[in-house]
């Protein structure tokens, strides 16, 4: 269409009528004149407006995407990264619960005891031939060689070496450990040895023996074995729990007697564990054993109601005469020499 001043007029005019058209049709409201012309603009341009709407909005959705996907992006690792620290924060939330549960109860066991202990924690395991471990306490914390190291349930073995911030610590089941204790009860005295390996030997296998010095002493399964202690009670404090007798080990002749013992310490998950830095000021004895379990009560039987006693007749064909069902009646038949 050419650019006429005919065709300006036309569009100026048809500018002012529909402005016109839509002041009368505002002010009018419901009741505006043009409702009618209204309505039927919406029917003819309606179905256009949907049809053009259902092909434009798709495109405009997948553009503001598109667009927005950046942010969406960060929003997503920031969520992702919030809730990664907070699983962080739950499972340290547990880990200090547990370790707050060892330490009380590693603090009941040397209060029982009168040990003065400095806690610590294992960080490592040793890797060569000897059972060792490495716990996070070395001489600026007061540690020296030859200490008792134990845990809430017992023995778990000596200082051997000693650095600035950490220590090796050699268990109680090592093959060079040799640990005077004695028994329950009776204090009949012996040598605790270790079998090696933490115990991980085959299923018959204990990682720990016990000889008694006296042959002769009573010994019995399920006695429990605290330590002696030594002559100034290093490297070993009296009245440390080792462990209980699982097996005796019945020697011919011999001069000395051999039981086999359950460590009450697990050597494989070791934790939490405390350095004896000063010795109690009396023998504990056998204060810091655990209480022993109460047996269970189990049924008595009952008496049985059969009848003990049956009547027999006299051989003599007089009274009967009342015999225990577990005697036997004289014999009729006669003898080989009557």
């Amino acid at each position: 269409m050419k650019d006429t001043r005919r065709t300006r007029v036309v569009l100026a005019a048809l500018l002012v009528v529909a402005l016109t058209m839509i002041t009368i049709d505002h002010r009018g409201g419901d009741g505006s004149p043009l409702r009618g012309l209204r309505g039927i603009g919406a029917a003819v341009f309606g179905p256009v407006e949907r049809a053009s709407a259902s092909v434009v909005r798709p495109v405009g959705d997948t553009l503001e995407a598109i667009g927005d996907a950046p942010g969406q992006q960060r929003r997503a690792d920031r969520l992702q990264r919030e809730n990664q620290r907070l699983r962080e924060q739950l499972r340290a939330m547990r880990l200090d619960e547990d370790k707050s549960a060892q330490l009380e109860r590693l603090l009941g066991t040397a209060g029982m005891g009168g040990y003065k202990v400095l806690a610590a924690q294992v960080i490592s395991a040793g890797q060569g031939f000897e059972d060792t471990v490495t716990i996070d306490a070395g001489s600026r914390s007061g540690v020296k060689r030859d200490m008792t190291v134990l845990s809430a349930e017992g023995l778990v073995g000596r200082v051997t070496r000693v650095g600035p911030a950490t220590a090796t610590v050699l268990l109680a089941t090592d093959q060079t450990s040799s640990i005077g204790a004695r028994l329950e009860g009776s204090k009949e005295i012996g040598i605790v040895q270790g079998g090696g390996r933490r115990g991980l030997g085959g299923q018959s296998e204990t990682p720990l023996r016990f000889q008694l010095l006296d042959a002769a002493a009573p010994i019995h399964v399920g006695q429990r074995i605290v330590t002696l202690g030594s002559q100034g009670q290093r490297p070993y404090v009296p009245g440390v729990p080792i462990g209980v007798v699982e097996r005796v080990e019945r020697s011919t002749g011999g001069l000395t007697r051999t039981a086999y013992v359950r460590p009450f310490v697990r050597f494989t998950r070791l934790d939490v564990v405390a350095v004896v830095v000063a010795p109690p000021k009396k023998d504990p004895r056998d204060a810091v054993l655990p209480p022993r379990p109460k047996p269970t009560a189990t049924p008595s039987a009952s008496p049985s109601s059969s009848p003990s006693a049956r009547p027999s007749r006299s051989p003599r064909g007089g009274t009967p005469e009342t015999r225990p069902s577990g005697s036997r009646s004289p014999s009729t038949e006669p003898n080989a020499g009557d």
